[in-house]
Order: structure tokens, then sequence, then C-alpha cells
């Protein structure tokens, strides 16, 4: 008996740290320039800088953009990827470098797992996050309405969904309205298509308001 209690603090301890989880390294490697083609034409090709994501040395997406740090522990970056563009009678494979959505980091576990944003479009939808919030244009799967989104890290339905009008048929790969703009004190946060009314929304935990244009200028910007 009395060997077992000498013995007992040090099975105590290999289970503990049998059992404590192997922290996982999470960084971006250097950036490089490539092509993004937009559209059918083979001409038409903007650069794009992207970077890998690296998850314990190992490359587990590209991305491109800043980071967004929601905690300690999560963050969220907006993905790149290759897409083959190859036809069927063709033998080479045609690697064509794209825009993707949002990818959710989890420092402690290593996973990185892609977001499920509702009505995001890759080549229209400019994003602006607060906290765990994130706000865009959202696109119709039509192409033919445009909606002021607001979502939650969390929950699989938007918490604002407001028609915003029509996007423009010029092709240009540029946004339809500019990345949301947010404030802190209240929390709000404002859309402003190019052809459109300007919207200012304030988010309280999972209700969100139409601020009108009275209570904006009287309260005034933080």
């Amino acid at each position: 008996m009395r060997r077992f209690l000498y013995l007992f603090p040090g099975l105590l301890l290999a289970t503990v740290v049998h059992a404590a989880p192997k922290p996982h390294v999470i960084a971006f490697g250097k950036w490089q320039t490539v092509k993004w083609f937009v559209g059918v034409d083979e001409n038409q090709a903007l650069d794009l800088k992207v970077r890998p994501l690296y998850v314990d040395t190992r490359v587990k997406e590209f991305t491109l953009g800043p980071p967004h740090e929601v905690t300690d522990r999560l963050l969220v970056v907006r993905r790149a990827f290759r897409l083959n563009d190859k036809l069927p009678d063709e033998a080479a494979p045609r690697w064509r470098w794209q825009r993707g959505g949002w990818l959710l980091v989890d420092r402690v576990t290593g996973r990185v797992t892609q977001l499920n944003l509702p009505e995001f479009d890759p080549g229209q939808s400019a994003a602006g996050w607060y906290r765990d919030y994130i706000a865009y244009c959202g696109v119709s799967d039509d192409g033919k309405k445009l909606y002021a989104i607001v979502a939650q890290l969390g929950r699989r339905k938007p918490i604002l969904r407001q028609p915003l009008g029509e996007p423009g048929t010029d092709g240009e790969p540029d946004c339809e309205c500019a990345v949301p703009a947010w404030q802190r004190q209240p929390p709000r946060v404002t859309f402003e298509p190019e052809a459109g009314q300007k919207l200012t929304f304030t988010v309280r935990g999972r209700i969100v308001d139409l601020v009108s244009a009275e209570e904006e200028t009287a309260e005034g910007p933080e």
C-alpha cells in the first residue's frame, strides 16, 4: 500500500502531461505576386498578392490580405486557391489563382476551416470585421440583387440581411459597395453601395436596428 502511495503522484503527473494538448505553431510565409484571371478573357488578369498559411511548418492554405484576430485563440483570414482550368482534351493542367472565402484558424487545435458565409461572393463581397462580426455586401444566386449582410461566428443564419439594390453589369471585379465601416460606441456598421442609399445599423448582440439619418446626425461619429 505504501509503495502505491509513492507511485501515485508520479502516475498522476504523467497522466496530466499526457493529456495536455500539444501546442500548434501558426505562421504566415512570404508574400508572392500571382496573376488573378478575372473573367474568360485571358488578357484580363490582375496582380494578386498571396502567402502561405503554415500549421506546424506545413502549408495548409494560401491566403490574401491581413488576418483579423477574433480572440487570442481564433483568427480569420481570406483564402486564395488554384483552380485547374484544363479542358478534357488538354494534357497539361492549367492552374489559375482565384480569390476564395474566409478561413477560421484555431491556434489551440491547429484546425483550419472554411466559413460558410451566406451570399458571400468572392469577386464582389468586400468584408469588414469587428470582434466576431463580419459585414459585407452579399450577392443573390442569380446575381441580380445585393444585400447588406452582418453575420456572427457560430451562427448559421445572418443577423442582418437587408436589400441594397441591384449590382452593376459592367463586368468589373470591383465591389459594388465599399468595405463596410464599423464604429465601437455604439457598435454600428455602415454600408455605402455605389448606386444606392447609405445605411447604418446598430448591432446589439444578435439584434440589428436601422439608424435613421436624424439619429446619426444627432449622435455623430465615434
